[in-house]
């Protein structure tokens, strides 16, 4: 006798076999009982939840001769031949592989013939999404209004590629992810019938891995029976499914918390020396990632057990959720990138030695935005990973005086403390229509940052505060085009309203101001200057102007 496959050996044979989906089982019983059987039903949900089952089990049970509170009795001779698959009355298609308009008229030419033993002729049509436009089309008028003897079950795992035309002549029954209980309850079942030995951490991993399929429950049940092995444990079922043994996957993740690369690179190469899959290897580390995120707010796990637990224990009192989160993010961010790379290897080395490094490898303007500034009872606090927290008392101000006159009293002895990256924190707000005095640090600083051409064009200007949120730019040597764009680029931008916000002790906005058109002797030399036909080459070294940079023109 031929071997049959678990899931189809246990395939259901009645409504009440059918795991997880009791609130449909119950309804279309009752539709059976009553002969309220509609004309058009559409089955809906993931992969191996039942619904072809569900199609099959309905099929015998309207064409059933002595049905049973609305199930099939499977005794029958219309029962026999449909299990069998003998009885042409029931016709199941793969809407997959039958997809065309020539597939569909052939079944409107048969619905017109009576039914050969049935009551009912039946058509099953599996992933029916997969049907083309003009299938859809060619099947709507018979699919609205089929004769009495024939009923349509369509199932799909994507409705909303269905049109709304299809979904509003059917009555639709959504299939739920069926719940790793219940998926335990049918393998027990099987499991006895087929005398199998199985350990109840074994059935729970097989629950968690087939994602509410029970298709695919059986088929990692049936993997491990092909095996040999006389009883099946927790680390059969890993070994063959592909999961990396769980020492290899925590000790790269803690390497990775504790920024130790050395850790990370050996967990890495024994993984390697196994021949196991990145890419496999790399969604069992996100996921890890993600079960310890899950422990740290719920404190639940699912595939875990006692030992393994506490060692999750260990990592999430260690990190932040802010911190797991974002390994979560960069990790996803690497699989995205592995998909595209020939040098899948090289790729995964490099981002996990990224991940272990302790410098900050971002930008200076990401890490100012580290730096914690707080003003309380009168003090500046700034807090820096690295140096702790310092602080120093502000200046005193007298506010009785008019705000030309105010005097400032300096600490004699206390300096404000000198961190690696020196925000320029004024200690009072500018007054308006003042210039700001530490302008030419603001340019110094995007220097230092790389910022060369920002740093360039900036050179012979000055800052005035206009108003408390605003602070012009102001070019005496003329703002043209050139300079405009390069400095109200998104990026360039961003750079120095946080200078010129950090020197203003406050939140500010930049308005770029040309002051050379303020003067009739400088309107002249622009006209000048647009009659020469050398301008491309003075932009450049007014560009240029200032740069520690070695020019040398060479002309052709």
């Amino acid at each position: 006798m031929a071997y049959t496959a678990l899931y189809r050996k246990f395939r259901p044979k009645n409504f009440n076999e059918v795991v997880g989906q009791d609130h449909i089982m119950q309804t279309l019983k009752n539709q059976i009982k009553s002969g309220r059987i509609g004309h058009a039903y559409l089955f809906t949900g993931g992969r191996g939840t039942g619904k072809t089952s569900t199609a099959k089990i309905f099929a015998r049970a309207i064409n059933c001769l002595n049905p049973k509170d609305g199930e099939p009795c499977n005794e029958c001779e219309i029962c026999k031949a449909m299990l069998d698959g003998s009885l042409t009355d029931v016709v199941e298609m793969d809407a997959a592989s039958n997809n065309s308009v020539e597939d569909i008229r052939s079944i409107k030419e048969k619905v017109n013939f009576l039914p050969t033993l049935a009551k009912y002729r039946v058509y099953i049509i599996d992933e029916v999404h997969m049907l083309s436009t003009g299938a859809f089309n060619a099947l709507l008028k018979t699919l609205e209004e089929p004769p009495e003897h024939v009923k349509f079950v369509l199932a799909t795992t994507e409705p909303q590629k269905l049109l709304a035309t299809i979904l509003s002549r059917c009555q639709r029954f959504d299939f739920k992810k069926i719940s790793n209980q219940d998926i335990i309850k049918r393998l027990k079942i099987v499991c006895e019938q087929s005398n199998i030995q199985i350990t109840e951490t074994a059935l729970n991993l097989i629950a968690v891995l087939s994602e509410g399929a029970a298709r695919d429950a059986l088929s990692i049940l049936e993997r491990c029976v092909q095996e040999g092995s006389s009883s099946i444990d927790e680390n059969k079922v890993k070994d063959l499914v592909g999961i990396p043994k769980f020492e290899y996957v925590h000790s790269i993740i803690k390497g990775i918390i504790e920024k130790d690369i050395e850790k990370s690179l050996k967990s890495l190469e024994n993984i390697l020396d196994e021949g196991k899959d990145l890419e496999n290897f790399l969604w069992e580390m996100i996921k890890y990632a993600k079960d310890i995120l899950m422990y740290k707010v719920s404190e639940k796990t699912d595939i875990y057990n006692q030992e393994e637990i506490k060692q999750i224990e260990e990592i999430a009192r260690a990190i932040s959720k802010e911190e797991l989160i974002n390994i979560i993010y960069k990790l996803s961010e690497l699989e995205n990138k592995m998909k595209v790379s020939s040098q899948k290897t090289i790729i995964f080395e490099t981002e996990i030695i990224k991940l272990c490094m302790k410098v900050d490898t971002l930008g200076i303007e990401e890490r100012l935005l580290k730096l914690e500034e707080k003003i309380e009872n009168g003090k500046y606090i700034i807090k820096e990973e690295s140096k702790g927290t310092n602080t120093y008392q502000a200046p005193k101000i007298n506010i009785e005086q008019k705000p030309q006159e105010r005097s400032i009293e300096l600490p004699k002895k206390e300096e404000p403390p000198k961190l690696n990256a020196k925000p320029n924190v004024r200690p009072r707000p500018l007054t308006q229509g003042e210039k700001i005095a530490d302008w030419q640090d603001v340019i110094n600083n995007l220097k230092k940052q790389g910022k060369v051409m920002l740093y360039a064009n900036l050179i012979n200007t000055e800052a005035v505060e206009i108003n408390d949120m605003t602070v012009v730019i102001r070019f005496n040597n003329g703002l043209n085009d050139f300079r405009r764009d390069l400095l109200e680029k998104p990026e360039n931008m961003n750079a120095l309203v946080k200078e010129v916000s950090i020197i203003c002790g406050k939140t500010m906005q930049i308005k770029l101001e040309d002051a050379s058109s303020n003067t009739e002797a400088v309107k002249t030399k622009k006209q000048e200057i647009r009659q020469e036909p050398k301008i491309e080459k003075n932009e450049e070294e007014d560009i240029l102007d200032g740069l520690d940079i070695p020019i040398n023109y060479i002309e052709e």
